[in-house]
């Protein structure tokens, strides 16, 4: 089937040299031939005026982000891979409102941004994957590697199976079993790395350049920006109006980048009036963009802050799927925040367990390890007053639990113990929650 021509083209954000399609771009090794740069915008021939017509339908659920077709850099539909994902719940987490107002007596509106049901593999990144799987079919690619903590190899060993491509994955020694387990099922190759991710990376690169497949492009790669994009499109199609507050757990920062692609593509419709505020939160035990980020506010900002920042060796922490302790993406994602008039911040790991306790109890979904920061980080925020009166907050839930069973069995708290039925009694089970908000109240 012939393509349709010029429907978009990609231009090097750094010399804006023009690269035709994904065919030239992976020809060139995915780096600009005159600069070898290696992140790109995607620029589309449609009238971006139309995409107003897309967010207004909003009667019907639409079945997948895949609606927006006409400004996603896929030549034919007969090529797209999907599940129904991207067109998630946007919940209202009016609790988080009344505490909000009766501790801080900050008004607001807080929303959860439910990832764990998207249909692919209930993740952040099924979005991607399911672009990348597309996009690599159209272009007849039949190999593909990519270096992961974890979800987003998960997703791409999903979908790329869905698209009969084979997928080399590159694994820190941490990473959960449970995701080694899902990306083998698919029949997909699982290189689990002695060493860190930084570490997995680097071998990975080393393979790709080996064996000449192509490798995923990593946080700036334009199949997975602009799949994740649409999040701005889906929240003014359910909500009508941008959050004025952002929050995501932290590793990489695709999420950031996305949404700022986003607005970008939209800025001159009138749909809203400014970026939102990125807040980005890390776990305590694998921060180091919250430690280059505090250091170069200390200092005011110096010429070259973005790219101050410390290097964490194999850095030990409860959650490996943000164990990123070489951020290649710092000087990127700090300048976005910093633009944005965000922040980066830490959560604690040690106090996990309680927030997913606590979501679980009042909104009865479990959310997984990596969702538990980005909540945590709701509590911080609040607390170094970043949160104002009248924001609508966006909170990202990356992920549910079901990849991470230890995890899980850490949530139990109301077993006992017994020998008989005269060791049983009847059990409200409202006697918790004043115990399971004890710890932020």
């Amino acid at each position: 089937m012939s393509k349709v021509d010029g429907k978009f083209h990609l231009k090097c954000k750094k010399c804006n040299h023009i690269i035709n399609d994904f065919a030239e771009w992976f020809s060139f090794k995915q780096k600009c031939p005159e600069c070898e740069n290696k992140w790109v915008d995607v620029e589309y021939s449609r009238n971006v005026q139309d995409v107003v017509e897309k967010i207004k339908q909003n009667e019907k659920k639409p079945e997948s982000f895949w609606q927006y077709f006409d400004f996603l850099p896929l030549m034919e539909k007969s090529n797209i891979i999907s599940q129904g994902e991207g067109v998630i719940p946007v919940d209202r987490w009016d609790f988080f409102e009344e505490f909000a107002k009766q501790k801080y007596n900050i008004n607001c509106k807080v929303f959860a941004y439910r990832n764990d049901l998207n249909g692919g593999t209930g993740t952040f990144k099924d979005v991607a994957a399911a672009m990348a799987a597309s996009v690599l079919k159209e272009n007849g690619v039949k190999q593909y590697a990519v270096a992961s903590t974890g979800n987003i190899a998960t997703a791409f060993s999903h979908y790329l199976a869905l698209a009969g491509i084979s997928l080399s994955v590159f694994i820190p020694s941490d990473a959960l079993k449970a995701h080694e387990s899902e990306i083998s099922s698919y029949g997909q190759r699982v290189f689990r790395v002695n060493g860190d991710y930084a570490k997995a990376k680097k071998i990975a690169a080393e393979y790709s350049e080996k064996y000449d497949i192509l490798l995923s492009g990593g946080n700036t790669d334009p199949m997975r920006v602009e799949a994740k994009k649409t999040m701005v499109f889906e929240w003014l199609r359910i909500l009508g109006e941008l959050p004025t507050v952002y929050i995501q757990a932290l590793s990489g920062g695709t999420g950031p980048i996305a949404i700022d692609k986003a607005c970008e593509d939209i800025k001159d419709l009138g749909l809203f009036s400014e970026l939102p505020r990125f807040i980005m939160v890390q776990p305590d035990k694998c921060d180091p963009m919250t430690a280059g980020w505090e250091k170069a506010k200390a200092n005011n900002f110096p010429d070259g802050w973005e790219n101050d920042y410390p290097i964490l060796e194999n850095p030990v922490t409860a959650i490996p799927t943000l164990a990123t302790g070489n951020p290649a993406t710092y000087p990127i994602i700090s300048q976005l925040v910093r633009k944005s008039n965000g922040e980066i911040i830490s959560f604690s790991e040690d106090d996990a367990i309680d927030v997913a306790r606590l979501i679980a109890f009042e909104t009865n979904n479990q959310i997984g390890p990596a969702s538990t920061i980005a909540v945590g980080g709701f509590f911080n925020s609040l607390k170094k007053g970043l949160i104002k009166d009248n924001d609508l907050v966006m909170i990202n839930v990356g992920e549910g639990v079901k990849r991470a069973p230890e995890f899980m069995e850490q949530m139990i708290y109301t077993t006992k113990t017994i020998d008989s039925i005269n060791d049983c009694e009847p059990s409200d089970r409202m006697k918790h929650r004043n115990k399971l908000w004890e710890k932020f109240v």
